[in-house]
């Protein structure tokens, strides 16, 4: 290759880049109405379906639709990740929906451990490093916990943001547990960890997670712990005309995030 002819990873690369630098001023920086709207109907109908799953120990963990003999391949280590966003979703009223599944067993775990430990938010920094980097409680009545966290997102640049969450865990019986996780506040900022550290306003943010809702489900049988995430997220839509470039760049963070919490909780309970 000449030095006159382009790198198709440095292109890559730069447009990425221009997408996630975009200022407020190119790309609207909130949602609009009608995409949270549309959200929220998605939401109503997966928490229906989930509601109904909890029911009953049979079919707790939603089956794994893409894999034959998943849970042979699960008992052996395997993660199994499936990708479940609509194809309607790519108009979604100038944002973008994010629906994952992962799956995975943890061997000699159980339901128990799987609650202590996700109810230990002091500890996430710990068991989700690098992309949990502080975690608080900030109110507990029984089940039902207000919390906030300081995550970071590093793919090609970093971005550090607070967000606060509403967590609910329920339990079937002793074998089988869940929780429900739903952001409430979502905050872009700005040079953290200096002295010009500041919670972007909504008209300046960059669109990067508007909304975050993360639900777990796990099962104790076969000698350990079955368990299963389902994550969906809301930002921004990708620019005209860069779709087949920057979408693929897009598309990943929200499954590798899925992947790694799952890979970190699994660790965690194997310690």
């Amino acid at each position: 290759m000449t030095h006159q002819q382009s790198d198709p990873r440095r292109l890559f690369l730069l447009c990425a880049f221009l997408f996630f630098a975009a200022t407020p001023a190119c790309i609207k920086a909130e949602p609009t109405p009608a995409a949270l709207s549309a959200f929220d109907s998605y939401i109503t109908a997966l928490e229906s379906r989930l509601a109904q799953q909890h029911r009953s120990p049979n079919g707790f963990i939603a089956p794994v639709s893409t894999a034959d003999q998943s849970e042979t391949r699960l008992r052996q280590g395997e993660l199994i990740i499936e990708h479940l966003t609509p194809s309607t979703s790519a108009d979604f009223h100038g944002a973008m929906l994010h629906h994952w599944r992962g799956t995975a067993f943890v061997p000699g775990a159980t339901a128990a451990d799987f609650e202590r430990l996700m109810k230990d938010y002091n500890a996430y920094p710990r068991h989700y490093s690098p992309q949990v980097l502080q975690s608080k409680i900030l109110s507990q009545q029984g089940d039902h916990f207000k919390v906030t966290m300081r995550v970071r997102q590093k793919h090609v640049l970093t971005v550090v943001m607070d967000t606060t969450y509403d967590i609910t865990f329920g339990r079937l019986d002793a074998l089988h547990g869940y929780s429900l996780s739903r952001s409430t506040q979502i905050s872009e900022i700005d040079s953290p960890g200096t002295d010009h550290e500041r919670a972007l306003p909504p008209n300046e943010e960059h669109g990067y997670l508007w909304r975050l809702y993360s639900y777990w489900s796990c099962e104790q049988r076969d000698g350990g712990l079955y368990m299963q995430i389902e994550s969906v997220s809301l930002t921004r839509s990708i620019p005209t005309g860069l779709g087949w470039l920057i979408g693929p760049f897009v598309k990943s963070v929200p499954r590798e995030s899925l992947e790694f919490t799952l890979r970190s909780t699994g660790y965690a309970l194997r310690k």
